[in-house]
């Protein structure tokens, strides 16, 4: 793709990564087979080749609208056009500059301005907690989009230590995220006791803080990458002298959408001259859960219960795709002894949830929703396990069907 780019991009670091990533793309239009909002809606423009061009045009001069905003909004950046594409467009990379040039360019109505505001600094804080037990007080008179993020969650079952306190040689690192602890308050503890179980220490950093995910999403770049250096700083005593102990030997996500931006922390940060080598070695020690227990599938294996029944399994894009990593969820809970049960067709679609997409599309959300749903509960089984927290609840409120993170089965496996 041939590109001029206007003289407020040209040189600019944005410009010369825009033009770079443009340069790449054929125009083959594989991307739209793959892409589920051009599966909804059938637009050119609603598809990754189509906001390739709106931001091939944005960046050589033409001045966006509303319009323009509306298409680049409805990406659920899935990434799943990358893993089809055969030219290796870095789209997720092209998009997020899109977003910034165009937020900075466009006035969004006062109403999504608040909304995108409260998500932006409502999710990533420390106050989200408290704040989600009052939204779930007050449940009944929240607006329906947000009634059903809050769901109630059955208590871990009884007996099981809250957070293991042996010490052992080998010790992780785990982050805990910023709203998984309110909505799902089993998973990080179940992680904990799992590794446990094979002689692995888990430390969460009590400085930690939102991966920096969100603020990206809301094309909040100057804020992403503060949340992104704060955790950097948390970290670091655990990978070098360690705290407590011996430093550890990797950083742990059990959260997939954590985990596919913890892993670019290195690209993020290339060019911060104070952050470029921690963040690469913060970026080359990170591993999803599944990854780490792959190794360990032997040992745990040994210590399970029997469970004889079949899982459904929803891997999230931002593990199949951002990650890179398809199959591996479904190749650990073989090896742990599970019975899988895959969606034979539409497997690799989104399920809609994407972050804080599902509340600012709620409508394509949704449809989303129901459209994997309807595959996964074709599949019979008395549950559905996922690897990330967004698709656990997102998938949890369109169905009575039990949506759980696949760690929380290994856990109750081996309290049996």
């Amino acid at each position: 793709m041939q590109t001029a780019l206007h003289p407020e991009f040209a040189g600019t670091a944005d410009g010369l990564r825009a033009e770079a990533i443009l340069r790449k793309c054929v125009h083959c239009g594989f991307c739209l087979a793959t892409c589920p909002t051009y599966q909804l809606l059938g637009n050119e423009l609603d598809s990754p080749r189509g906001r390739i061009y709106l931001v091939k045009q944005v960046m050589e001069g033409a001045q966006p609208t509303r319009a323009t905003q509306l298409h680049l909004d409805r990406c659920l950046t899935c990434r799943n056009c990358e893993t089809t594409c055969p030219s290796g467009v870095d789209y997720a990379d092209l998009l997020d500059i899109g977003r910034r040039v165009v937020e900075a360019k466009v006035s969004r109505p006062q109403q999504q301005r608040l909304l995108r505001w409260l998500l932006r600094e409502g999710l990533p804080s420390r106050a989200f907690g408290p704040l989600l037990r009052i939204g779930a007080a007050l449940r009944p008179l929240l607006p329906p989009v947000l009634r059903r993020k809050i769901l109630a969650r059955p208590a871990p079952a009884n007996g099981r230590t809250p957070w293991p306190q042996a010490k052992h040689p080998r010790r992780v690192l785990l982050l805990a995220g910023c709203v998984q602890p309110g909505l799902e308050p089993n998973i990080n503890p179940a992680t904990a006791r799992v590794l446990d179980a094979v002689g692995v220490q888990t430390q969460v950093a009590p400085a930690a803080g939102c991966c920096g995910a969100i603020r990206a999403h809301l094309a909040d770049q100057s804020g992403s990458l503060a949340d992104i250096r704060r955790n950097i700083d948390a970290w670091w005593p655990y990978l070098t002298s360690g705290v407590d102990g011996p430093p550890v030997e990797a950083i742990i996500m059990n959260a997939s959408g954590c985990g596919v931006t913890v892993k670019e922390y290195g690209h993020l940060l290339a060019a911060d001259p104070h952050y470029a080598a921690k963040a690469r070695r913060v970026s080359a020690l990170t591993l999803d859960l599944s990854e780490f227990v792959a190794a360990l599938a032997p040992a745990l294996r040994g210590r399970l219960g029997t469970h004889a029944a079949a899982i459904a399994v929803h891997v999230p894009c931002t593990l199949a795709h951002g990650q890179r990593l398809p199959g591996r969820l479904e190749a650990v809970l073989r090896d742990l002894g599970f019975t899988v049960a895959v969606a034979p067709q539409e497997h690799h679609l989104c399920c809609g949830s994407a972050g804080t997409y599902s509340v600012l599309q709620a409508t394509l959300a949704t449809q989303l929703r129901d459209r994997k749903l309807a595959q996964l509960t074709r599949l019979q089984a008395p549950s559905i396990v996922s690897a990330n927290i967004g698709c656990i609840q997102h998938l949890q409120s369109g169905t009575a069907v039990p949506v759980r993170h696949w760690i929380e089965l290994v856990d109750d496996a081996l309290f049996q």
